[in-house]
């Protein structure tokens, strides 16, 4: 009776090295611990060594290998039939120049929204608004800095952070972000259309 060797891959995959082995990508199940450690490293991909960047591996190769190196074993396999491998450099990126990008989107992301706040409030005029309210209700003119203002000002920053469902370190549900959520919306149709641009390549090529 043959083996059965389960595996499972992610959509997207990273690398450090141009030698990748069948553990790096996938996780594996088997009842034969022996035919396990064989095929964790089994070699299954070789990338240009150096050349940092995505590469489409198709599932039915890496299936390929593995029964080329166990005849006798069966494979399974759960997840997408082509997946990216992301191939990076090994060193650790300079903690510098790290947070200088972290700086700099923080204060793009600031200065930006402030500027669409006033545009806002200048376009509605939200300041001429808050007078009139001031003084139909009081009889009395606003010297700027009524309850009216103060309660503006400080909804728009409870607000966003409601919104966000972020304050420094802490989140105030366990929901992810919105800006989680579109950051993963926007890797999934990265590496979607990268798959199918090497597949409509593949089938152009044949």
């Amino acid at each position: 009776m043959s083996e059965t060797l389960y595996i499972q891959t992610d959509k997207n995959m990273q690398v450090t090295s141009e030698k990748v082995h069948l553990q790096d990508i996938a996780q594996l199940s088997c009842s034969n611990p022996r035919v396990l450690n064989r095929c964790g490293i089994l070699k299954v991909v070789t990338l240009p060594r150096g050349k940092y960047g995505r590469y489409p591996v198709s599932v039915i190769e890496v299936i390929r290998k593995i029964q080329q190196a166990e005849k006798d074993l069966e494979v399974v396999h759960v997840g997408e039939p082509e997946f990216l491998l992301t191939y990076t450099a090994p060193e650790a990126k300079s903690q510098a120049a790290a947070w200088l990008k972290t700086i700099f989107v923080c204060l793009l992301t600031f200065f930006g929204t402030m500027f669409s706040i006033m545009t806002f409030n200048m376009d509605v005029d939200v300041g001429t608004l808050f007078q009139k309210i001031h003084t139909l209700f009081t009889g009395r003119t606003s010297n700027g800095f009524s309850v009216l203002e103060i309660s503006y000002s400080l909804g728009i920053g409870i607000g966003v952070v409601c919104f966000f469902n972020h304050f420094g370190k802490r989140k105030l549900t366990e929901d992810p972000t919105p800006m989680e959520v579109e950051m993963r919306s926007y890797e999934d149709q990265v590496d979607t259309t990268i798959i199918e641009q090497e597949s409509r390549s593949r089938g152009q090529g044949q």
